[in-house]
């Protein structure tokens, strides 16, 4: 279903279709990005409570981003993540917010969400997503707070971002983050010889380091069982050494679904503490 709102759009060709009966509220985006020279997807969840909206508010977005060898849908159909919300919600546990879970850009096996020589994956996720969610869904303002989390690849992209555009970002989460550069190496198949080398590119250090005192706050937790435990530990006692304000939890369990699907709850609950500490309001 073609979007056809006047609303201005930064996007050449915009096209949005709703789910039909299995999930109320999901839907799916497909538009011409800029920064990627091509068309790309996102899974977008409006929830219940904003359906009847008549005019905006400055409701919450939450960019989820996936991981390696995922897309656009893996959050929501792997993680259930709009049904995690969704019960939340009714247990008015946080604020209704919309979920918008995008496509790294399904380059090789993997994006890492940072710039290309060609491809400007990071704009995509940084200026392009949150255009994308406000023109599909008309329950944002302009000031509605911006927040980002992720698993594995998507939490590395995550903390990196937030970390260099932490003006942009309210908070932001990971689970499971990749947290140096190089982890990428075991498991993306394509060099990454056309990468961006910047300091904060390569780094979730480097890239938290560089907000100063501008760092909006930051949670991430790692399953005991997890082949990156030891990256989420360094990472962890790094921060601590350089009195970087950051939440880190672990729990039991392993680099899968089953955890990531699970924990995403307590980073939307800690979405909705610091909106609320914010004095915000939908």
């Amino acid at each position: 279903m073609t979007n056809s709102a006047a609303t201005p759009t930064m996007f050449r060709t915009f096209e949005q279709a709703k789910a039909m009966s299995f999930d109320t509220g999901l839907s799916f985006v497909t538009v011409k990005s800029s920064a990627l020279k091509q068309r790309v997807d996102m899974s977008l969840y409006v929830p219940q409570q904003l359906a009847s909206m008549s005019h905006p508010t400055n409701v919450p977005i939450v960019i989820l981003l996936h991981g390696v060898y995922g897309s656009h849908w893996a959050w929501a159909m792997k993680g259930a993540a709009h049904l995690t919300a969704q019960r939340l919600i009714d247990q008015g546990k946080i604020a209704p917010m919309v979920l918008a879970m995008p496509s790294d850009g399904l380059w090789g096996d993997g994006s890492g969400y940072v710039a290309h020589q060609d491809k400007n994956f990071e704009q995509w996720i940084v200026d392009e997503v949150p255009a994308a969610v406000g023109q599909a869904c008309n329950a944002l303002t302009a000031a509605s707070p911006i927040f980002i989390a992720g698993l594995s690849m998507g939490g590395w992209g995550a903390l990196r971002l937030a970390g260099k555009y932490p003006q942009r970002f309210t908070a932001a989460a990971a689970h499971s983050a990749m947290t140096e550069i190089s982890q990428f190496d075991a498991l993306v198949e394509e060099s990454r010889e056309a990468w961006s080398t910047h300091s904060s590119d390569c780094g979730v250090l480097h890239a938290l380091q560089s907000a100063g005192a501008d760092l909006p706050p930051i949670r991430f937790d790692c399953g005991t069982e997890d082949f990156l435990l030891q990256a989420n530990r360094t990472l962890h006692q790094a921060l601590n050494d350089a009195n970087i304000a950051h939440d880190y939890a672990e729990f039991p369990g392993a680099h899968e679904w089953s955890y990531w699907s699970q924990h995403l709850e307590d980073s939307l609950l800690f979405f909705n503490r610091v909106f609320k500490q914010e004095g915000q309001s939908v």
